[in-house]
C-alpha cells in the first residue's frame, strides 16, 4: 500500500525475485512533496534500482550542504571533502517525477500498479489485516489470488499502525512544517541544500530546476500569530523573519503551501502475522537531514530480504535494524536542536585552521561527515565520535547561543 520511494522500492526487490507483487498507489497526492533533497547514501540504491540516469536526467546534482548559523554567519560543506566516502555527490529531485521513476521502475519488473487507494480491516481477534471490498477484487484479479502479506507503505497515513493502535514512540519536539516552492530565491551555492537557523525554528532553501523548494519547521503552537489560514502563515512568517528577509525579498510563490505534521513519531512494532511497515509508516524522525527517503529505501530493501528469507528470525532482525536506524538519525537530530551541532561545526571551521586542527582534521573528515551523509549513521565509532565531540568538545562555547528555538 503506497507507491512512494519505499513501496516502489520493496516492488522492484520482490518483483525482481519472483514474487508476484500489486503496489496500491495513491492517485491523488499533495502537489509538493517533503523528501526533495537525497543525501549521497542514495544514489547507490537508485543505482542498483535502474533509475539514476533517470534521475539525474530532471535533477539538481547535489554537492555539498550549507549550514546559515544567522542572518551573517555560514558553513559550506562539500561531499568530496569527506575522506572515504563512497559517494561524494547526490541530487535534488522533482518529487513528483522522482516518484514516478520509481513506480516505472516496480512495474518494469514485474509490479501490476494498482492506480487506487488501499481500503483494509483487522480480523476478529487478531492482529491480521486483510483487503477488504475492491480493494480485494482488484489484488485477486492482479494477483491470481489473495496476497499472502500486506505491506503499509501508506507514509503518514499509518493505515496499519492507526488500525490496529500499535503502540508509538514520540520526541520532545511538536514542530509543524510548511513548504512551498519559489522562484528568485537567492542561494549561497548552486545545488546545495540549504539549512538556516531562523529567530524561530529553522528553514530549508532545496534548489530544484527552475525554482526553489522552501521549507519553514516551526512549533505549531506559534503559527497562529502569523494568521488564520497555511498561506497566510506561511506568507507572514517568511516577511517576518529577520533572517528569512535577506534572501525571500524578491521571490515569487508558484505552488500551493503544503503543511506536514507527525514529527518524531516512529511505531515500537514494525511487523506482525501478515503485515511489515515500511518508511515514514514505520517511523519518520525529522526533515532536518533528509533522512526519511535513505530510512525508506533501506527498510524496504532489507524487509525484501528478510520475506525472501521466509523466517520470524529474518523479520525480527528487519525489525530491529530499522529501529536502530530510527534512533541513531534521532541522536544526530537532537545535537542539532540544542545547538550542539551548530556551535561544533562554527568551533571546527575556525580549529581546522590551527596546526593541532590540521593534524586531527583527516580522521573527523573520515567519520563526522559520513553520519549526516547516511553512509556512517549506524557506525558504532562514527556516531559515537560525533555524539562525544558536541557533548564534551565545544569548550567554552555555549550551545544555546545556536539552539533552534
Amino acid at each position: 500500500m503506497g507507491g512512494g520511494p519505499g513501496g516502489a522500492a520493496l516492488g522492484t526487490y520482490l518483483a525482481r525475485a519472483g514474487v508476484r507483487v500489486a503496489i496500491f498507489a495513491q492517485p491523488k497526492r499533495p502537489p509538493i512533496l517533503i523528501g526533495e533533497s537525497l543525501v549521497p547514501a542514495i544514489v547507490p540504491i537508485i543505482r542498483e534500482l535502474g533509475v539514476e540516469a533517470e534521475v539525474a536526467s530532471y535533477s539538481i546534482r547535489k554537492t555539498g550542504a550549507t549550514f546559515c548559523f544567522n542572518s551573517c554567519e555560514r558553513l559550506n560543506i562539500r561531499f568530496n571533502d569527506v575522506r572515504g566516502a563512497r559517494t561524494d555527490y547526490s541530487y535534488n529531485v522533482p518529487r513528483d517525477r522522482f516518484d514516478a521513476s520509481l513506480l516505472q521502475a516496480a512495474q518494469r519488473a514485474g509490479c501490476i500498479v494498482l492506480q487506487e487507494s488501499a481500503r483494509l480491516r483487522r480480523l476478529d481477534g487478531s492482529e491480521r489485516v486483510e483487503l477488504i471490498g475492491e480493494s480485494l477484487v482488484l489484488a485477486r484479479e492482479a494477483l491470481g489470488g489473495e496476497p499472502d502479506f500486506i505491506a503499509d507503505a501508506s507514509g503518514r497515513k499509518r493505515l496499519i499502525a492507526r488500525l490496529l493502535e500499535l503502540p508509538f514512540n514520540e520526541g520532545p519536539r511538536k514542530d509543524v512544517a510548511l513548504h512551498a516552492h519559489h522562484t528568485g530565491v537567492e542561494v549561497e551555492i548552486a545545488g546545495n541544500v540549504h539549512t538556516d537557523r531562523l529567530d524561530c525554528g529553522w528553514a530549508w532553501r532545496i534548489p530544484l530546476p527552475g525554482r526553489v523548494s522552501v521549507g519553514i519547521v516551526v512549533d505549531g503552537s506559534r503559527l497562529a500569530d502569523y494568521g488564520s489560514t497555511l498561506e497566510e502563515q506561511y506568507d507572514s512568517f517568511l516577511r517576518r523573519d529577520s533572517v528569512m528577509r535577506g534572501w525571500i525579498g524578491p521571490a515569487t510563490r508558484v505552488t500551493p503551501v503544503v503543511r506536514y505534521t507527525n514529527y518524531q513519531l516512529s511505531s515500537a512494532r514494525g511487523h506482525g502475522e501478515n503485515w511489515a511497515l515500511v518508511g515514514d509508516a514505520f517511523g519518520f524522525i525529522d526533515p532536518v537531514f533528509s533522512s526519511g527517503t535513505l530510512i525508506a529505501f533501506e527498510s524496504a530493501r532489507d524487509l525484501a530480504t528478510a520475506l525472501l528469507h521466509g523466517s520470524e528470525e529474518a523479520m525480527k532482525e528487519w525489525e530491529e535494524g530499522v529501529h536502530k536506524r530510527l534512533r541513531a538519525w534521532r541522536r544526530v537530530v537532537d545535537i542539532f536542536y540544542n545547538g550542539r551541532l551548530l556551535t561544533l561545526l562554527k568551533m571546527g571551521d575556525h580549529y581546522r585552521r590551527t596546526i593541532p586542527g590540521r593534524m586531527m582534521d583527516w580522521h573527523f573528515r573520515k567519520h563526522m561527515p559520513r553520519v549526516f551523509t547516511g553512509e556512517n549513521v549506524t557506525h558504532p565509532y562514527s556516531l559515537g565520535l560525533l555524539t562525544f565531540m558536541a557533548q564534551h568538545a565545544l569548550r567554552n562555547n555555549d550551545p544555546e547561543a545556536l539552539r533552534i528555538a
